[in-house]
Parts: structure tokens; C-alpha cells; sequence
């Protein structure tokens, strides 16, 4: 072949910049809309987000100066085991039995660098690729990238407000198919704030077991639930269940230490020490101050967070009073969480300033331009026509971003 034949090459392996199971992931709609809301606040406009589940209360002082201490002590300065200080494991292991009755040993739990990173690395020692995980919706956003990022296939069950956002065994098991493996259950629920009876649990607890499923269940608003509705750990109220069930929790949202970055994984100690293994290699451990403020966050009392509890109660009987007298507006009342998640389908399909608004994403953008309000649309859920709004912010922000709301939509 002389030199005038040979083909020229359209592509080289370096042209494309970023693989194909990367740029498969979406952004966090959460963290976006939040962030664009810090961006626009930091150009002195008055904006109110609802868009951060993020408690506005401090860290409890008991939890910062035992971080204060444990900053001064060499020991910390080093690496340490990296699935966890024993003492925060044990310590895990004691606030579980305190909190939900639930008995585990150390040895079945792994500190994660906060809970997303508990709920991959969990998926990931779990499924293999296309296995399924029928993900209930609406659900919160990084369950399905982080499901897709460990090979597995998302299957969503979508259960709307007639339900109180809560799915039935009917729908789980139409649902299931020959490559079914896990249920992700989540109670109380982000983004809806809903929550699943004791006997709700039990139902779908014996559907699990009977078809031979593994479930994963976050129990991180586990402390946030109100109007004395009686629920309960999934493994507790389905014994049966804890040889195939996974456990996902932390610190930032009972105690308000979102930013201290402290999870973990309860569950059967073969998929602890494949999670673990995997973490060797990712994070190695977690920053040891942290897991020395997460010991005393865990091994206090709840005084701190009963007041958090408080709060969060009023503002949510607020937000949806306020929500539910805007004309095309409907906000079941959440019963757990700290999130309202009212339909917004009335106010759809309707001209505004000229514009026609379809849809929650065009509407969400409409409200954060005209009130300047940022709220994450439905869409970010799986479950378009809803809106989201955190009650986690300060009463007097609350009272004027749904008023902001009222007045734009009267």
C-alpha cells in the first residue's frame, strides 16, 4: 500500500474524552438548583431556596467539641481502618438497638463518606450487570445513577398522590421480572416525605422474602417522623428478611451534620467486606475527625434533634397550608422527612407572561426567575408535575418564598 492509499484515521481512542458509563450520569438536581440559588443570592438578588434537604440548625456543640478535642490528638492525623474507627462501629451498633431494636455486630457495618456513598457502594457489592432493582418513585436522585453506575438496571414503580406516594405489593410484583434481585425501599421517603405503616412494611417485607429478593432500605429520616404514625425498621418488623436486607443510614440529616460527610452500611457481613474492599481502594477511610463527631453525635442523647423535630413539625403544617391555597395546588401532608412534594398539575398547561408552561421543569424555572424562588421540579424524581420543597430552612424564609408562590400564582 503506497503512502497516497492509506486510510486516514476519523478517530482516535483519545477523541473520546469521557467514557460512555460517566457521561451517563446526571448532575444532582438538588445540589443544582441549590447551587444556583447560592450563585444568584451571591449577586444580591433575594432568592429562597427550597431546594437543599439540608437542616438550617447548627451541629450540636457536644458533637463539634468532641471534634475540637479529637482534631488535637496526633492519632487522628493518621490513617486508620477503612471500613471505620471500631469505636464509631460499635457505636453504630449500640445506637441501632437503642433506635430501632435492630442487633448487629460490628463486624456488619462499614463507615461510608456519607450515605451516597454507602448506597453505591452497596449496590455495587449487590448486583451484578443488568440485574434490576425496582426503585419506587417518586425517588430521590441519586438512586438510579448510583444503581446504573454499579451495572444494574432501575426499574421504576411510580405511586402518585392518590396513594400518599406510597407503592402497593400489586405494583411491585407487576413490576417484577426473572432479572429482579433488590428492593430499594425507603421510608421515610425523600423527596415526598411519605411513610409506611408497620403493617405496610409487613406486607411488603413477606412479598420480598417470598420472591427470593434482596432490599436495600435507607432509614437516614428515621427520627423524622410525625403525627405519631406507627412504623418501624424493615428488618426488625420482617426478621426473616435480614440475611438479604441492607441497611443505609447517617448523621447529616438526624443531627444536622451534613457537611461532616458520615454514613454506613448494616447488613450481611459478606456484602460488608466486599463494600469494604471496594472503599479500600476508593477512600480508604473516612476523615477520622469526622468519625470522632459522629461518636458523640450517635452515643448522646436525642435531645438535640426532638428540638430539630420540633420545628421541622411546624414549618411542615405551615408549608402545607400555605401551598394548599394556591388555586391548582394539591400537598398531601408529608408524615415524615422534612419535604412537601405537592402536585402541581393544575398549574400546568396554562399561559404565563406570554409563555405557555407544560411542564414542572419549564414551571420551576418560571417561579425561580419571576419570585425567585428555586424549588426542584418533579422531573428531577422520576415523577414530572410535582414540585419539591425542602421545610428545612428558617420560618420566616418559609412564610415568604410560598407567599412569593401565593402572589405569583393568585
Amino acid at each position: 500500500m503506497t503512502e497516497s492509499s492509506t486510510p486516514t484515521p476519523t478517530s482516535t481512542p483519545r477523541d473520546k474524552r469521557v467514557s460512555t458509563r460517566v457521561a451517563a450520569i446526571a448532575e444532582s438536581a438538588t445540589l443544582k438548583v441549590d447551587a444556583k440559588a447560592k450563585a444568584l443570592k451571591a449577586e444580591g438578588r433575594p432568592v429562597i431556596g427550597f431546594g437543599a434537604g439540608e437542616p438550617d440548625f447548627p451541629t450540636p456543640d457536644y458533637v463539634v467539641d468532641a471534634a475540637v478535642e479529637a482534631c488535637r490528638d496526633p492519632k487522628n492525623h493518621r490513617y486508620t481502618p477503612a471500613g471505620g474507627l471500631p469505636e464509631l462501629k460499635q457505636a453504630i451498633v449500640d445506637k441501632t438497638k437503642r433506635d430501632s431494636g435492630y442487633v448487629v455486630e460490628p463486624a456488619q457495618v462499614l463507615v461510608t463518606n456519607g450515605g451516597k456513598q454507602a448506597i453505591y457502594e452497596a449496590f455495587a457489592a449487590m448486583l451484578d450487570p443488568g440485574d434490576e432493582v425496582i426503585v419506587p418513585a417518586p425517588y430521590w436522585t441519586t438512586y438510579p445513577e448510583a444503581i446504573a453506575l454499579a451495572g444494574g438496571v432501575p426499574v421504576d414503580v411510580l405511586a402518585d398522590e392518590t396513594q400518599d406516594y406510597k407503592v402497593t405489593v400489586a405494583q411491585l410484583e407487576a413490576a417484577r421480572t426473572t432479572r429482579t434481585k433488590v428492593l430499594l425501599f425507603v421510608s421515610p421517603s425523600n423527596p415526598t416525605g411519605a411513610v409506611y405503616t408497620a403493617d405496610e412494611i409487613r406486607e411488603i417485607g413477606a412479598w420480598v422474602e417470598a420472591n427470593n429478593l434482596w432490599v436495600l432500605t435507607d432509614e437516614i429520616y428515621e427520627h423524622l417522623v410525625y403525627d405519631g404514625v406507627e412504623t418501624g425498621s424493615l428488618p426488625v418488623l420482617c426478621p426473616e428478611l435480614a440475611d438479604h436486607c441492607v441497611v443505609v443510614n447517617g448523621v447529616a440529616k438526624t443531627y444536622a451534620m451534613t457537611g461532616w460527610r458520615v454514613g454506613w452500611i448494616i447488613g450481611p457481613k459478606d456484602i460488608v467486606k466486599a463494600a469494604g474492599n471496594l472503599q479500600s481502594h476508593a477512600t480508604s477511610n473516612v476523615a477520622n475527625v469526622s468519625q470522632r463527631a459522629a461518636i458523640a453525635a450517635v452515643s448522646g442523647d436525642l435531645t438535640a434533634v426532638d428540638e430539630m423535630k420540633v420545628a421541622f413539625d411546624r414549618r411542615r403544617k405551615k408549608m402545607v397550608e400555605m401551598l394548599n391555597a394556591i388555586e391548582g395546588v394539591y400537598c398531601p401532608t408529608p408524615l415524615g422527612a422534612f419535604y412537601a412534594y405537592p402536585s402541581v398539575k393544575g398549574l400546568l398547561n396554562k399561559t404565563y407572561d406570554g409563555k405557555t408552561i407544560s411542564t414542572s421543569a419549564e414551571l420551576s424555572e418560571y417561579i425561580l426567575d419571576k419570585a425567585e424562588v428555586a424549588i426542584v421540579p418533579g422531573e428531577a424524581f422520576g415523577s414530572p408535575g410535582y414540585l419539591r420543597l425542602s421545610y428545612a430552612l428558617g420560618d420566616d424564609d418559609l412564610v415568604e418564598g410560598v407567599s412569593r408562590l401565593q402572589k405569583l400564582f393568585a
